[in-house]
């Protein structure tokens, strides 16, 4: 009986799509720490294993082109696909023991590696250079004004998320759990509302919050899966009958 379950099993999962190429706003920052040096992200679609990302806080010119001024990083996701509500860590990335939670980590260029509590924005893009963006996925912005989103497309509050001015470190303190999908806490996370700012602070020990983020399922999903269940058992008691 045990072989025709799993031949049941088998025979009714549903082959899992191909991850799609991120889009804008697909993943968002939960962190900023322009003490420690380090931020972090959440992702709110998987992320296909091997997929590469850019980050900077150069200036950046116009919506395709970053300028070389300050530091870019490049961010290898690794061998597994990085599942959608995952918080992924940077830590310490202008010292040699700088990392990601997942994945590889490292620097393309930088005279000054290091966040300024002053003015900041750093952005995080996909694109065949650290200065050539295909896509800006999103940014983090402590400047006076939105000019460094805007001058991207993005806009704070959508699909980025600007801070109060001169921010010293941050962290997203909202909802993690009962939103009914992934892309409902892009609004969330996106609001500086939602965020813990401290302007003047030492943060150099601040760890962020890495909880993963996760939706209530679809009652319909439940319906399903209860469904299949069901279909299993019946089966599997008509075939020992």
């Amino acid at each position: 009986m045990f072989k025709h379950l799993l031949a049941l099993a088998a025979a009714a999962a549903v082959a899992l799509p191909a991850q799609a190429a991120l889009n804008t706003g697909d993943i968002a920052f939960t962190a900023f720490n322009a003490d420690e040096d380090g931020w972090s992200l959440v992702t709110f679609v998987d992320i296909a294993a091997g997929t590469q990302i850019f980050f900077s806080d150069s200036t950046a010119t116009s919506a395709t082109t970053i300028g070389t001024g300050e530091s870019s990083f490049s961010w290898n996701t690794g061998a597994s696909v990085i599942s959608a509500g995952t918080v992924v860590r940077f830590s310490a990335i202008d010292a040699t023991t700088r990392a990601a939670s997942v994945g590889s980590f490292s620097v393309i260029h930088g005279s000054n590696l290091g966040l300024s509590a002053t003015a900041e924005t750093v952005y995080a893009f996909l694109g065949s250079s650290a200065t050539s963006v295909g896509t800006m996925l999103t940014a983090v912005s402590s400047e006076a004004n939105a000019n460094a989103l805007t001058a991207v497309g993005l806009t704070a509050g959508t699909n980025a998320v600007k801070l109060t001015s001169s921010a010293d470190f941050a962290g997203y303190t909202g909802a993690r759990t009962g939103a009914a999908s992934f892309a409902a806490y892009q609004p969330l996370v996106n609001n500086a509302a939602n965020w813990a700012i401290n302007v003047g602070g030492n943060g150099v020990g601040v760890v962020p919050d890495t909880t993963v983020f996760a939706p209530v399922p679809e009652p319909e999903s439940h319906a399903l899966m209860l469904a299949g269940l069901v279909g299993l058992g019946f089966i599997a008691r008509r075939r020992r009958g």
